[in-house]
């Protein structure tokens, strides 16, 4: 896929405020660090289309970029941890939950994991959010020029390894790197092809079973924290 456009449409606070679309969206989240901004960046070719800062948790919106005029990356906020009655609880904005939850053109989710670390709770316990609500996702693991092909090999099999202890889903994988623009293509390609596959949002699920249930995770503690 050739990029020839990418333009800012829109920030929204929350689900109602998100643009009336009939646009593919392919909406992209991680916790903080993980190099989203830089990738959306990358993938567009405009360096500036994302705003990258050294502070963690600058995006707090929704926000919609239209590429190519004929579908939308969307640029959400992140997720985290908080201890809530001695138990850890998965939580992110709220807006986020109603996104992913609800938002009817939602193609596919990409899931932005660090290739340099060891499984980590946060990033499991959202895949596994994303698997128990049936949403399609794939895992993009960033910054591999950051250490040897062989590690980040070996730390993507560990998180797939540990993915699979508490979910079914089986997602595509991509590696990524800002430096060498590896995956670039790769990602690009996969949006390309599931364009072409038309309007059946969920045509790249992950093996679920079961149709998308559109309720709220009630193990999940929403705040309306940044990404």
């Amino acid at each position: 896929m050739k990029i020839k456009s990418a333009q800012f449409a829109v920030s929204a606070p929350d689900l109602a405020s998100c643009p009336r679309s009939v646009l593919p969206e392919f909406a992209f989240i991680g916790r903080s660090n993980v190099g989203k901004s830089s990738l959306i960046n990358l993938l567009t070719e405009k360096p500036d289309l994302a705003k990258v800062s050294d502070l963690p948790g600058k995006t707090r919106l929704i926000n919609f970029f239209t590429i190519n005029g004929n579908w939308t990356l969307v640029d959400l906020p992140g997720y985290g941890y908080a201890k809530v009655a001695r138990e850890d609880r998965l939580e992110f904005n709220t807006a986020v939950r109603d996104y992913l939850g609800q938002r009817a053109n939602l193609r596919c989710v990409f899931a932005l994991i660090d290739s340099r670390l060891e499984p980590q709770a946060m990033d499991l316990r959202f895949v596994h959010w994303l698997g128990s609500h049936s949403l399609p996702f794939v895992l993009v693991f960033t910054k591999v020029d950051k250490q040897s092909a062989q590690s980040s090999r070996n730390t993507m099999e560990r998180f797939r390894q540990a993915m699979a202890q508490s979910t079914d889903a089986r997602p595509r994988t991509f590696a990524t790197s800002i430096t060498t623009k590896t995956g670039r293509s790769e990602i690009l390609g996969f949006i390309e092809q599931s364009l072409a596959k038309g309007k059946n949002k969920f045509v790249l699920a992950p093996m679920m079973n079961g149709p998308v249930r559109r309720t709220g995770d009630e193990t999940a503690t929403p705040e309306e924290t940044g990404g």
